[in-house]
Parts: structure tokens; C-alpha cells; sequence
């Protein structure tokens, strides 16, 4: 993951801030950075968006492609992630480092969201044991400036409102097997509701207080953080712990109620401005909120 060097006169002044409740550029502890999101933005995808909160810039590309349904989940689809750490985001992503980070995200990425509490699996088969719709997510990372969780589960959030998958009919072949016939018309296709997919919120430790969308200043000063996804209802999909430091149980408790309330607060203006963007067709802008 990206890092900054911080001196120790700089990382006592964040962490008075903190404390106070008064970050560095003007937050509070619960608080985002500005975010700007547009849907729609790679052309030969089924679906895409791209994220920018703060100087963390993210894009996302969806497509849909028939395969066969897993042994262990044959009338559902399911989704594979693919995370590329561009170097010109930080000389820190040449190479190996890259490539580490790309494997990392793409797992929790998997953990997080292919499974049913998250997205509606079953939508995705077309016909159980035989085929499905397997959704290829492709994760480019522009630029970094920490928080990159977060400001990936949402742009695959945006992406996957964005996915129209052409609709399929089942014929039956000279031979007697089943033919599909895709349909070439733009309208008629599925759109897959995304109202229970989960956002990430990290949650960073800073002294005895704990900040979400840590910037790396502030993350350089944090001893360890807890990841956590959560569903429009308030309701937690994944826990997991980031750093090499470690966390009291007390703590632990904390950051998860913290991420349960931010991460819930989070939803409704995040589809609201997905619906109004969709409204606006051709016409519309880049839109930003949160900041």
C-alpha cells in the first residue's frame, strides 16, 4: 500500500487534531473528503464508473460474459475481480509491490462482494448447471491517495447500477440442445439491483480516536485499522483488519459501530445521485457529494 514518510512533529499535530475532532484539512473524524463519481465512462463495457475522493482516482469496468455456474452454486452466476495497481499512480505499485496489492484487493474484493447477501446471484443464471452470467470487474487504480477501499467498493457499486446485460432466450437446437440467442437491442436488456451492495468503510486508529477516509499523512500515523462493509440497512458483510499493529477488543467494537453508522449513511445519497445522473442522459456532468 502506498506510504508517505511523516516527521514526529507532524504526527503529534494530526494527532492532537484528532483528538479535538479537527483534522488537518478541516474534518471531522467521521467526515469523507470530496467525491466525485460518473457513471458510464468506458465505452466497449457493459458497465463502468470512475471515483475520485480526494486525490484517490478510481476506475471501474464491468463486463458480462456467458460461463458455466460452480459446482458448489449451480443456478447462480458469480463475479471475478481483477485489480491493476498502475505505476503512475505511486512508484510504490513497479513491480512486485504492484502486483502484491492488485491480489490483496482483489480478495477481500471477492469476500466482500460475490455472495448473496450482497448482490442477487440468481439473476445471474440462465439456465442452472449449464450457464450463467459471470461478471468480469476490472479495477484500475489512477492514483492514490489512500483510502482505496473505500472509494473501490463504491465505484463498483456505481458500475454495477451502470450494467445493462443483454437479455437471453432459450431455444432448442436441431440436435436437440438448448441454443442461446442474445439480443442485440440496446433497451432490451436486465438491470441488476444493487440496493444491498455492501460499501467498505475503513476505519483508522489515531491515538485513542478512530477516523474514516484516512489520508496517508494520517495513515502513517495510525497503528492499525478495521475494514468494514456494510449494506444499505445498516447491516455488516465483512470485518476485516488492516495494519501490522493490533487492536483491543473495546476498540474493535468502536470502529465497527462507527463504520455500521457512517456506512449506512452513506447509501441513500450515493443511489440518490446514481438516479438523478440516469435521469439527465447525455446532458449530465460529473456530479459530487460529501464533501
Amino acid at each position: 500500500m502506498a506510504a508517505v514518510q511523516v516527521c514526529e512533529a507532524e504526527k503529534v499535530y494530526i494527532m492532537h487534531g484528532v483528538r479535538d475532532d479537527l483534522r488537518v484539512d478541516g474534518r471531522g473524524c467521521e467526515d469523507y473528503r470530496h467525491m466525485e463519481i460518473e457513471t458510464d465512462v468506458v465505452s466497449n463495457t457493459d458497465g463502468s464508473a470512475r471515483v475520485k475522493l480526494g486525490y484517490t482516482d478510481v476506475l471501474v469496468g464491468i463486463k458480462a460474459e456467458i460461463g458455466k455456474p460452480k459446482p458448489a452454486a449451480p443456478d447462480e452466476g458469480y463475479l471475478e475481480f481483477f485489480v491493476d495497481c498502475s505505476a503512475n499512480a505511486t512508484p510504490e505499485f513497479e513491480g512486485r509491490g504492484g502486483e502484491e496489492l492488485g491480489s490483496e484487493l482483489s480478495c477481500t474484493l471477492y469476500k466482500v462482494f460475490n455472495n448473496v447477501n450482497s448482490l442477487e446471484l440468481r439473476a445471474l443464471c440462465i439456465a442452472p448447471r449449464e450457464h450463467c452470467w459471470v461478471l468480469y470487474v476490472d479495477v484500475l487504480l489512477l492514483q492514490c491517495d489512500g483510502n482505496l477501499f473505500d472509494a473501490i467498493s463504491i465505484a463498483i457499486k456505481a458500475a454495477l447500477f451502470n450494467t445493462r446485460i443483454p437479455k437471453v432466450t432459450i431455444t432448442e437446437g436441431e440436435e436437440g440442445g438448448a441454443e442461446l440467442e442474445l439480443s442485440d437491442d440496446p433497451y432490451d436488456c436486465v438491470r441488476l439491483n444493487v440496493e444491498n451492495v455492501p460499501c467498505i468503510v475503513t476505519l483508522c486508529k489515531i491515538g485513542h480516536r478512530h477516523v474514516v477516509d484516512a489520508t496517508l499523512q494520517e495513515k502513517a500515523c495510525s497503528v492499525a485499522g478495521l475494514l468494514v462493509s456494510v449494506t444499505h440497512k445498516g447491516t455488516i458483510t465483512c470485518v476485516r483488519k488492516v495494519g501490522g499493529g493490533s487492536l483491543e477488543p473495546e476498540s474493535i467494537f468502536e470502529m465497527t459501530e462507527m463504520g455500521k453508522r457512517v456506512g449506512k449513511a452513506l447509501h441513500a445519497p450515493l443511489m440518490k445521485l446514481l438516479r438523478d445522473e440516469e435521469a439527465q442522459g447525455k446532458q449530465r456532468q460529473k456530479v459530487g457529494f460529501l464533501g
